[in-house]
């Protein structure tokens, strides 16, 4: 199949990048044994598969981080997630990513800041095996429902806790494009009636697992910042949002705060 056949083909499909994705999809099957490669991945890309599940990565703040079919592609506006946990974290610091999918957070945290010991944990069985290819060699990944993956041992010592969780309110799932309706796990996209329910667990658990002076940091949309700020301030941290607003992402932080 021709580069300008592939566009025409994936641009009546729907896809708004038509010709990024061709060359990559070019790429991922120049070398393939078998001649129909390219053919069976353009059908499954017009038929609404993410790209990412068909090249098997996805590009997250310039590093490629291992997905596959059924697991979350990492958002580029958890790239303020990502900022602000830099921000908060000191070369040695120990970091923890929950409900971290594909493990990109927690890895780009530990690719930019020196020396930390991470720990990233999913329920999801097929995450956590992208997550084990996407993390630095020494970090760990645990497969559990939130903390209780967690080893005992990290209570009270975990510097920066970042996490973002399912916040799609339940009955907005139905109306999210298909590729993450139909081909994402659904736990990873339904937070619930007001979609924080899940967010509220971590905001809940997360004071029993920060250190003296640690953060917790949540995404979620704009309009549950005020919602997810309450839940934050109920669990005792000093609660705070910020915005980007290019990239339409909202973080809410909390800080345990140091004994006097």
């Amino acid at each position: 199949m021709e580069e300008a056949a592939l566009v025409a083909r994936l641009r009546a499909a729907g896809c708004v990048f038509a010709e990024e994705e061709a060359a990559l999809l070019l790429a991922e099957t120049a070398a393939a044994a078998d001649p129909t490669a390219l053919e069976h991945l353009a059908a499954r890309r017009a038929a609404g598969e993410p790209l990412e599940h068909l090249l098997g990565w996805a590009e997250f703040r310039g590093r490629r981080v291992a997905v596959a079919p059924g697991v979350f592609v990492p958002r580029r506006r958890s790239g303020l997630l990502v900022d602000r946990a830099v921000a908060a974290a000191r070369p040695g610091a120990v970091v923890v990513d929950l409900c971290c999918g594909s493990g990109a957070l927690g890895a780009a945290v530990a690719a930019e800041v020196r020396g930390v010991e991470l720990h990233a944990a999913d329920v999801d069985a097929a995450a956590v095996a992208c997550a084990r290819r996407t993390v630095p060699p020494g970090a760990r990944v645990h497969e559990g429902d939130l903390d209780d993956a967690l080893p005992a041992d990290l209570r009270g010592r975990v510097d920066v806790l970042l996490a973002s969780p399912p916040y799609v309110p339940t009955a907005g799932v139905a109306t999210m494009p298909p590729e993450a309706r139909d081909h994402e796990p659904r736990p990873a996209l339904d937070g619930g009636p007001d979609g924080l329910d899940v967010l509220r667990r971590i905001a809940a658990r997360a004071p029993g697992w920060l250190a003296p002076a640690g953060t917790l940091l949540l995404e979620c949309a704009a309009h549950q910042a005020g919602a997810a700020r309450e839940a934050v301030a109920a669990a005792g941290l000093a609660a705070s949002v910020g915005h980007d607003d290019e990239a339409d992402a909202t973080v809410v932080v909390g800080r345990r705060e140091e004994p006097r």
